[in-house]
């Protein structure tokens, strides 16, 4: 009796897992087909595998992520420099970080799009990552450097007289303890390139166009598709909503942490 009932438990087990792969098929090759390039997508016979990965279809995740981590790399070594250097240099440099933050977007994007042009990078998804990292970073460092301000210098020192370099001291003691600064600062980052409108529209024309480019696309002097702009700005507008919920601790505690010395 029991011998039958375990049949039919791994009966029912692998029905159940038969069905769940027939059902969940369609999701599995729409994931696959968005990581194939256009013309593949549209071939015949169709093919469940991508015969060479792309991420053409992701543009604008592709470059947010990317220039975030510069960003915040470059951001918290450079605010740990100019804090830790004790020189009075280290207060004009402070200041000159304030002002780069304060500067519109709209006000460089011109030179922007000169400087872009004349070194061949216009429409590449490397010359929007290098200008979003530019531009984000001092955000990075105005954060960072409230946090490394309440650290105390001794730990530095202690770990100096240890034997452990400057290099060394911040990436296996600083680091660690500015855990919330850096999530703060890699999320807000994020958000702030996912949502660049200004820049991708002058620097991209179709090869590395981004989402906010292409929702603008459906209004023209001649048509105005409100519906599908909507639909798409929902979808655009998800995973944002879904990182800041999954975040909001880090982003909390990292606010928090920065504003107490």
């Amino acid at each position: 009796m029991e011998k039958k009932s375990n049949l039919h438990l791994k009966i029912m087990v692998i029905v159940g897992i038969i069905c769940a792969i027939i059902w969940s098929f369609p999701y599995l090759y729409l994931i696959s087909s968005a990581f194939k390039p256009g013309t593949e997508v549209v071939s015949i016979p169709a093919k469940f595998f991508p015969k060479e990965l792309s991420i053409e279809n992701f543009t604008g995740l592709f470059v947010a992520i990317c220039s975030t981590l510069i960003a915040v790399v470059l951001g918290s070594l450079s605010s740990y420099a100019i804090q830790r250097s004790g020189a009075k240099i280290a207060v004009f440099l402070t200041i000159v970080v304030l002002c780069l933050k304060m500067i519109p977007t709209s006000s460089i994007a011109v030179p922007i799009y000169e400087l872009i042009t004349k070194m061949g990078l216009y429409d590449t998804k490397f010359a929007l990552i290098i200008v979003y990292a530019a531009i984000n970073m001092p955000f990075v460092m105005w954060i960072m450097l409230g946090f490394y301000e309440g650290i105390p210098i001794d730990i530095d020192e202690a770990a100096c007289v240890d034997g452990a370099s400057s290099l060394k001291t911040f990436l296996y003691i600083i680091l660690p303890i500015c855990k919330p600064g850096l999530a703060t600062s890699f999320v807000f980052t994020l958000f702030l390139s996912w949502n660049e409108f200004l820049l991708a529209l002058l620097l991209t024309s179709t090869e590395a166009k981004t989402f906010t480019v292409g929702l603008s696309e459906f209004l023209s002097a001649y048509s105005m598709d409100l519906g599908p702009m909507c639909a798409g700005a929902l979808i655009f507008s998800l995973p944002v909503m879904v990182l800041s919920v999954f975040a909001q601790k880090f982003i909390v505690q990292g606010l928090t942490a920065g504003a107490v010395k």
